[in-house]
């Protein structure tokens, strides 16, 4: 292809293409299946560490790779893209009154924003070869993003399990397009964490049995995203304000220190009423409010009453007996799994007063 009465790559085109879609990092992978990243999933299965993620154990053969899932895969283009925060997620709010989400659910919903632009450089594949079959991916399928984007070179999967990067630290959102074009794979990446181990020392619920393995059933993003039933006491006080997510392991890795906000996709920035939320205004949220208010958000999809569970660990921790009044009346709430934790909110709150 030319570009500029210059003749270059195919896999240079599309990475300079990738970038002017707003990916700061790309890399090419071949398709095929590791036996050992296969294996690695399967023991962590076998563990039980996926908790009550049964769709990872229903896909688990198809998830071990790209070609598990679709055999005509020839190459696999991973792409990372930044949502590197403004200010340190790990600095201390007034816990009495306000709330924590996770940076990366602080603004639009990644999913929408990272699978547009994967579209476009899909398309623009398909331009520059016509037949080229593909198909793109941001968590919406079986795909390993991490081990990919590590074999592609764009990163290394850290010691807490999520990519790592150079460039960029652990602040980005991961895709990837499958396709049965042939192209020019990078060298994987080599791991850079060396003896660090700042991510498993700052886990509030000592989530990492081992370096490189998480236990997602006392990881605190997993009790507050993808856990549906009551959240198991012994995590609750850990929580603290935490009400959707948590960056304890990705903040304080050193690698961030090269991560740039200038990076960050214009459509990922944080939206201002979610980066220190008032408690009290959550915990009044009905469905309705709750939908209107999280509209485009990652979070709306935890729905109304997972999400004022939450609140109501986070007011049991607070220590702020103003907010008594809303947490008793959500004791009589229909939802069982709210009640409890109302109930569990309000003797915090009434032993705090009474202390």
């Amino acid at each position: 292809m030319v570009n500029g009465g210059d003749t270059i790559s195919l896999e240079d085109g599309l990475k300079a293409e990738a970038r002017e879609l707003g990916f700061v990092a790309v890399g090419i992978a071949p398709a095929t299946d590791d036996p050992l990243r296969a294996e690695r999933l399967h023991q962590w299965l076998d563990a039980g560490f996926h908790g009550d993620m049964g769709w990872m154990q229903d896909r688990a053969d198809v998830r071990q790779g790209p070609q598990s899932m679709w055999p005509a895969a020839t190459s696999v283009i991973a792409l990372g893209m930044s949502y590197a925060p403004d200010i340190d997620p790990l600095a201390p709010v007034e816990m009495a009154r306000e709330a924590k989400i996770s940076v990366y659910a602080q603004g639009r919903d990644y999913h929408d924003v990272v699978k547009k632009a994967l579209k476009k450089l899909a398309r623009w594949l398909v331009e520059q070869r016509p037949g080229t079959e593909l198909k793109v991916f941001v968590d919406t399928a079986p795909v390993m993003e991490k081990p990919l984007g590590e074999a592609a070179g764009i990163g290394w999967q850290g010691k807490h399990t999520n990519l790592v990067s150079r460039s960029h630290g652990n602040w980005l959102f991961l895709g990837a397009i499958y396709t049965t074009l042939e192209l020019s794979p990078d060298a994987p990446h080599a791991d850079r964490c060396g003896s660090c181990r700042a991510c498993q020392d700052a886990c509030p619920t000592d989530a990492f049995p081992e370096p490189y393995r998480l236990d997602a059933r006392k990881c605190i993003s997993y009790l507050t995203i993808e856990h549906k039933g009551p959240i198991p006491l012994e995590f609750r006080e850990a929580i603290g304000n935490r009400i959707y997510g948590c960056d304890d392991c990705l903040a304080v890795c050193p690698w961030n220190k090269f991560a740039e906000t200038a990076a960050r996709h214009a459509r990922l920035a944080p939206r201002e009423d979610l980066l220190e939320p008032d408690l009290g205004e959550l915990l009044a949220l009905d469905d309705a409010a709750f939908r209107a208010k999280f509209s485009g958000s990652p979070i709306k999809r935890v729905g109304r009453d997972r999400f004022v569970r939450n609140c109501l660990i986070a007011a049991g921790n607070s220590g702020n007996a103003a907010l008594l009044g809303q947490v008793e009346a959500l004791a009589g709430d229909p939802d069982p799994v709210v009640a409890e934790a109302a109930e569990w909110a309000l003797e915090r709150l009434k032993s705090n007063t009474m202390g």
